[in-house]
């Protein structure tokens, strides 16, 4: 159905037309994401450190590793150090910042409950652009204590 100029689609037939246009999975993202904050200021994690933190065994964070050092995102030793290439750090920064920028927005708007589970649910299925407005959205809300106070003023008497 069009309704001027517009093609509805089911939720799940836009995650299939996302996905026919994009060469990483949300998986592929959430490991990259990891990788990128568990490296930090030392340039590498461990295997065994990523797997833990994603809750996965050890052959499953390595089987992934895998997949992203065919993909040009990263190195490693199998079982040892991973570290990204100039590639997955540029993707893994873009992959923080669009998750934190989330959270914080989440935050704002007054998410409490599941605030990290909702942040992992929305930001594989949002556009780039659809993000930058966000970001931008969140400094504003951020640098405007009386649209703040306003917002939350509204919240209780809504809520």
């Amino acid at each position: 159905m069009e309704e001027q100029g517009r093609e509805f689609r089911t939720v799940r037939g836009y995650q299939i037309k996302q996905q026919a246009t994009k060469t990483i999975t949300a998986s592929m993202e959430d490991y990259l994401e990891m990788i990128y904050r568990l490296a930090g200021k030392k340039g590498y994690t461990r295997m065994g450190d990523l797997a833990s933190a994603l809750n996965v065994q050890p052959p499953s964070a390595s089987k992934m590793v895998q997949k992203l050092a065919d993909m040009g995102y990263l190195q490693f030793e199998k079982y040892g150090v991973i570290e990204l290439s100039k590639k997955g750090q540029e993707h893994g920064q873009y992959l923080l910042k669009r998750h934190e920028t989330l959270e914080r927005f989440l935050s704002i708007i007054g998410v409490k409950e599941q605030l990290l589970e909702e942040t992992e649910k929305i930001e594989h299925y949002i556009s780039p652009e659809t993000i930058g407005k966000i970001m931008l959205l969140v400094e504003f809300m951020e640098n405007n204590f009386e649209w703040k106070q306003a917002f939350y003023e509204f919240q209780k008497h809504e809520g």
